[in-house]
């Protein structure tokens, strides 16, 4: 199969259909029109196969986590996500695998009624690159600069399960059963914090959404803002699967470090909290105070009100250079 019948095939045909989209796939370039009094915000992610997932993580996976890793972007934004483009590098054609990519995609823009408008197919090693575009209300984005000393550290979900099924693939633990079914759907299957993210628009004064790791994440916000945090460890929400494969020390690192959570990580001020807490428990979303920031310009931890050491802050691109 080659490429323009690669994208009239599998590419081209999909639900969504919004009335904002003059021209789609299938033209030199897609004509969007936004909704007056509206601010585009834009984000573009790259997967790597061996970098970003495993290399045998099967390929409806795959497809929903190119998604949802962009629109958890959009959702730290407070944006909410309207379009996206997909530029896909394949080894070789393989129908199965397209088709099932495609399905992967298609449910999570789908659920959030979200139109592929366009992209690139080449023919080289398997990687993924999404540019997802989504809308906001002027003066209504989330941005990672706006936290002030005093403002509490929120965070939604829970954290570290994404890095216990990393852990078990690599062969440094080894889990089963249930707790393997549960790391593995946070790995494979990020719900992105849309609907969240657009409410927190309302109330938070910083965003960012946990890809790196918690503390690597919240180190973006302290240095956009000027300010520093103390994290309290006792208090990261952590799954019952997480907490029952490993013992404590090693749970906080995953939670503290592990990334791929694709939470949201969020500053709210002591006027805001009660307001927010209402809101997003309303929701059915949960969300967890983590801890407070603080003047000083560095991330502290403590556990049971004793300082604790950190080892790790997360995932960086060429760190290891």
């Amino acid at each position: 199969m080659k490429e323009f019948e690669l994208i009239k095939t599998y590419f081209a045909e999909q639900i969504v259909t919004r009335r904002d989209v003059v021209v789609g796939i299938g033209d030199d370039c897609a004509i969007i029109t936004p909704s007056e009094k509206q601010n585009i915000a834009i984000t573009t992610d790259t997967l790597i196969s061996g970098v970003h997932f495993p290399e045998n993580t099967d390929a409806k996976a795959i497809g929903h986590k190119a998604i949802a890793v962009n629109l958890s972007d959009l959702a730290a934004m407070g944006a909410e996500p309207s379009w996206v483009s997909v530029a896909i590098s394949l080894p070789s054609v393989d129908e199965d695998w397209v088709g099932d990519f495609c399905e992967g995609m298609f449910e999570l823009c789908e659920f959030y009624n979200v139109q592929l408008i366009g992209g690139d197919t080449t023919q080289g090693p398997l990687s993924i690159t999404v540019t997802a575009q989504g809308v906001v209300p002027p003066n209504k984005h989330l941005a990672r600069s706006g936290a002030k000393a005093g403002d509490w550290i929120y965070v939604t979900g829970e954290l570290g399960d994404a890095a216990l099924a990393l852990k078990h693939y690599y062969g440094d633990i080894t889990i089963n059963g249930e707790v393997l079914k549960t790391a593995m759907a946070r790995l494979n299957q990020p719900k992105p914090k849309v609907l969240a993210g657009k409410a927190l628009r309302e109330y938070a004064s910083a965003a960012i959404d946990i890809s790196d790791g918690l503390l690597a994440d919240l180190t973006h916000i302290c240095k956009a803002s000027g300010v520093g945090a103390n994290i309290v460890l006792e208090d990261l929400p952590m799954s019952d699967a997480l907490s029952s494969a490993v013992d404590m020390e090693q749970a906080i690192e995953l939670a503290l470090t592990g990334g791929d959570d694709y939470e949201l990580l969020f500053t709210v001020s002591e006027d805001n909290k009660v307001g927010m807490e209402t809101t997003l428990a309303d929701m059915g979303t949960k969300v967890t105070c983590i801890g407070q920031l603080n003047g000083n310009a560095k991330i502290t931890t403590t556990l049971n009100s004793k300082p604790a050491q950190i080892s790790s802050y997360g995932f960086e691109h060429f760190s290891n250079e």
